[in-house]
């Protein structure tokens, strides 16, 4: 998430990380990868964000869901099992004394490999995939889940399927780091994006809802990634009877909205308590303090 959302201040206890590199555990000073690997050169890869609950990695099967698909349609091979790969991270959380640890978060990511030369043809990939899982001691500040954060609607827009597909969470993420930064000049935290029809999409780093009178709306998904938080709270408001629609709205719909609020694996449910100048609550409304009681129930459900 943007920077309203948590504490930059590094935690002293991630100094003493060690990361998972291929298989390898380093120390955190240590963890390296080639300059021609894929991802440094060119953004080519997937990567997921993951949270640890109680010693259990929370949704992790819709998040190696995600990843799989997403890496099979860009014909990169991870080059290990699903298994493997969850042997590997519990592996990661173990060596790092995380088990037991609450606050913990994870950057998982794969690359296609090391390029022979600077070249974006994928032929030219000497190495097996590139795997580097990251933990760290990492959480929300519990005033921005209690107070909220500050929208600002970027002139830069989620883009059509044909040019760069949005269900890919791709190591490339350019369109998003420009809407951040123009997001952060305008004072806000994060930024609210368009799709090419001037609906709003979703934001830079996360998926964007507003609450009218009783019923929750989220875009139609066609130009964001396909969220987990997003589906989870999807799926909460059905098991509890809260409307809610996938539809096209405008940012009239949101400046005239009871209460909005954004997803995501790192900090769960946030209010946004203000778009584009336009108060919307002071701090978080009754709808999303209720969505954020029902998500720790699932995410306990979950690991359970």
């Amino acid at each position: 998430m943007a920077k309203g959302t948590h504490d930059f201040t590094a935690d002293p206890r991630n100094a003493n990380i060690v990361i998972n590199v291929n298989g390898v555990m380093t120390p955190r000073a240590e963890a390296v990868v080639s300059v021609f690997d894929s991802g440094f050169m060119l953004g080519d890869g997937m990567w997921e964000g993951l949270r640890v609950h109680k010693g259990k990695i929370a949704f992790l099967d819709a998040h190696l869901d995600r990843l799989f698909e997403g890496s099979k349609a860009i014909a990169m091979d991870i080059g290990i099992t699903r298994d493997a790969l969850v042997e590997r991270l519990y592996q990661t959380i173990s060596s790092n004394g995380m088990a037991d640890q609450e606050g913990v978060h994870i950057r998982l990511m794969v690359t296609r490999g090391i390029r022979s030369t600077p070249y974006q043809d994928p032929r030219v990939v000497i190495s097996p995939a590139t795997i580097v899982i990251i933990p760290e001691y990492k959480e929300a500040l519990p005033s921005t889940v209690e107070n909220g954060i500050r929208l600002f609607t970027v002139h830069v827009r989620r883009g059509d399927p044909a040019v760069q597909d949005q269900k890919l969470n791709s190591h490339s993420k350019l369109n998003c780091i420009t809407a951040c930064i123009q997001a952060t000049q305008a004072g806000a935290d994060e930024a609210l994006m368009l799709d090419p029809q001037g609906f709003v999409a979703t934001c830079n780093s996360t998926h964007f809802f507003i609450v009218r009178k009783g019923e929750v709306w989220t875009s139609s998904g066609d130009y964001c990634l396909g969220g987990i938080t997003r589906a989870n709270v999807i799926r909460i408001c059905r098991e509890n009877d809260i409307p809610v629609f996938e539809k096209n709205f405008s940012l009239t719909d949101v400046y005239g909205a009871d209460e909005a609020f954004v997803t995501g694996t790192f900090a769960g449910v946030v209010p946004a308590t203000e778009v584009d100048g336009r108060i919307l609550t002071e701090g978080r409304g009754p709808m999303v303090e209720r969505l954020q009681g029902l998500y720790r129930e699932l995410i306990e459900n979950d690991v359970a």
